[in-house]
């Protein structure tokens, strides 16, 4: 099946049907990064992901990582490291080097999806109150953290990182304790990672999670500034 090419104008994407299976959920290329796209691209299921020598590359992946709020699990040995570390944990603190760090190569790998063009993309979002950031801190140092789009009642995760052993994990079981008290119902993981598997994510059908998308877009989420509820210690008691 041919891709669709979006043009720089409309931002109605393709029905989730026609996107490939190999590679998994290749459903468009092309058009733009502009705010109005990336939230008419969630709202209907589908994100950017692309290296810097390719054009923009829109995916709806089937099946779909997903992760329910009330299904987080932290294991025996991460509950023991809660009562011990001296982190500090925020929000909205400092989003561009969130999303800077989060594009800095992995040992596994020379590249980044994470272009300028997308960093750039994101902080206009986080102008708008609609991207989020969490960080984890030593001092006033940034040693993990992760970020992501929050919608109705669906935040959709998009990238974390580590500088530190556990902060990455601290940052999603922050933002997790946080989107539970908030009435958040679905975190969209994306793609299917071990890691987001033991803390609880799940595979679901590409139909699911746009059924998903529609029960839970309309519900209000988050209003006004992410400021958090609790101090960091008190996550033990998750």
């Amino acid at each position: 099946m041919a891709i669709i090419w979006l043009d720089d104008e409309g931002l109605v994407f393709p029905p989730l049907e026609q996107a490939t299976r190999t590679p998994n959920g290749l459903l468009a290329a092309g058009g733009d990064l502009r705010p109005e796209r990336l939230i008419a691209a969630y709202r209907h299921g589908v994100f950017p992901w692309y290296e810097a020598d390719q054009p923009i590359l829109w995916w709806s992946p089937d099946p779909r990582l997903v992760l329910f709020p009330d299904r987080f699990k932290l294991s025996t040995s991460f509950r023991k490291f809660l009562r011990r570390h001296d982190y500090e944990v925020s929000f909205d603190r400092s989003f561009a080097s969130v999303i800077r760090a989060c594009a800095q190569p992995r040992p596994y790998g020379p590249g980044t999806w994470i272009t300028t063009e997308m960093q750039q993309a994101y902080c206009r979002l986080h102008e708008k109150k609609l991207a989020h950031s969490v960080e984890v801190w030593e001092g006033d140092e940034l040693v993990g953290g992760l970020y992501g789009v929050a919608l109705g009642g669906v935040f959709f995760g998009e990238s974390m990182f580590s500088r530190r052993s556990n902060t990455s994990k601290l940052a999603m079981a922050f933002l997790v304790w946080h989107l539970r008290a908030w009435g958040y119902q679905l975190i969209d993981c994306q793609v299917v990672s071990r890691h987001l598997l033991t803390l609880g994510a799940e595979p679901v059908s590409r139909d699911d999670f746009r059924m998903f998308l529609l029960v839970n877009l309309g519900e209000p989420g988050k209003i006004g500034p992410w400021e958090p509820l609790i101090g960091v210690q008190q996550l033990y008691e998750f």
